[in-house]
This record gives C-alpha cells, structure tokens and sequence, in this order.
C-alpha cells in the first residue's frame, strides 16, 4: 500500500507505525488530554486502539496520521479522518499531546486533512464528534470553518458518551477565506 503523507509549514502527517506506540501511551496515559476521548487507556488498550488505526488505513484507505513536529522530528499525537463502526459519518478528529496545545498545531493538521478528504477523497461533508464542554476542540473546529449543526450523537463503543456533532461540507470549506 502506498503511504499516504501530508506536509504543512510546521508539520508532517504521516501514516502511523510501530515507533508511535510509546509516544501515543504518553497521551492515552495523561487525563486532562483523554477527558473527552473516552478517558485513559492503559499500553493493553493503547495497543489495540494503535492496531485499530492501522486497520483503519488498510480497510478503509485512510485514517488518523500521525503528527510530527517538522523542526524536531517530536510526535504531537493523531489528526484525521476516520470512520469507525456506528459513527454517524465519517469524521475529522483530533488529538495532541498537552505539551502541543496552544500552538495551533491541531488547527493546521486539521486544515490539511480538510483538504485532503475534500480534494483527495472526494467527501462532500466532514463532521467532528465534540463534548460541549471541550471549548478547546470547539475552537478549532470553529478555526477550520465548521459549526454545530444542532444534533447530539451517542459515541459508537462509548455507552452514555453524548456529544454535539460540527461540521460543514465541501464548499463551506472551499468558500472559506484563506489565510
């Protein structure tokens, strides 16, 4: 399979492999980043979740990336499309490391595989699953252009986890003012 890589200014999304494990423990393992995620994982789970993202690649044609810090070679956590059993529609997600947050490092990501699934994957929507209470994801989705659409879904594999869906679709997100 040809592996599918993304570059931004600061970034490099990539597909992801076995040297991700030990740092994707590090942010499955910190509460504060897994809060609205599904909470901690312990390396057992870390594992399956990390062979589930692999599979994803292989079943579906692409998945989360891997987000590497270009200036360092550092792996800041997963941005991307994806969509598992029992989601409403496939998704744009993110998640990265505390040490990343407040760099716009998920915005830019997040802005790459915007065009990516649109452009590359030929979506004509994306949504993004987000609690209400995770401003900080609801900022970014607002960076990228998405808004809540209104609707509340329950999380595939999550029982009970409710959260509100965002998203826009292909010509919000070519229409959009660019930076």
């Amino acid at each position: 399979m040809t592996q599918t890589v993304l570059e931004t200014d600061r970034l490099i999304l990539r597909q992801p492999d076995l040297s991700d494990f030990e740092p994707l423990c590090e942010l499955m393992g910190d509460e504060t980043v897994t809060r609205f995620i599904g909470g901690v994982q312990d390396p057992a789970q870390v594992w399956r979740s990390l062979c589930g993202i692999v599979g994803h690649w292989e079943l579906r044609g692409y998945g989360f990336f891997s987000v590497i810090e270009k200036g360092t070679g550092t792996w800041l956590g997963r941005v991307g499309p994806w969509h598992p059993h029992g989601w409403p529609q496939p998704e744009i997600g993110w998640s990265l490391n505390r040490h990343s947050w407040g760099r716009g490092y998920a915005s830019e990501a997040g802005a790459a595989c915007m065009d990516y699934v649109f452009d590359r994957l030929g979506w004509r929507d994306v949504v993004h699953l987000i609690d209400s209470d995770n401003t900080p994801s609801q900022r970014v989705a607002e960076r990228l252009g998405s808004r809540n659409l209104g609707r509340r879904v329950e999380v595939a594999g999550f029982p009970g986890m409710e959260v509100d869906l965002w998203g826009q679709d292909a010509a919000d997100w070519r229409a959009r003012p660019q930076s």
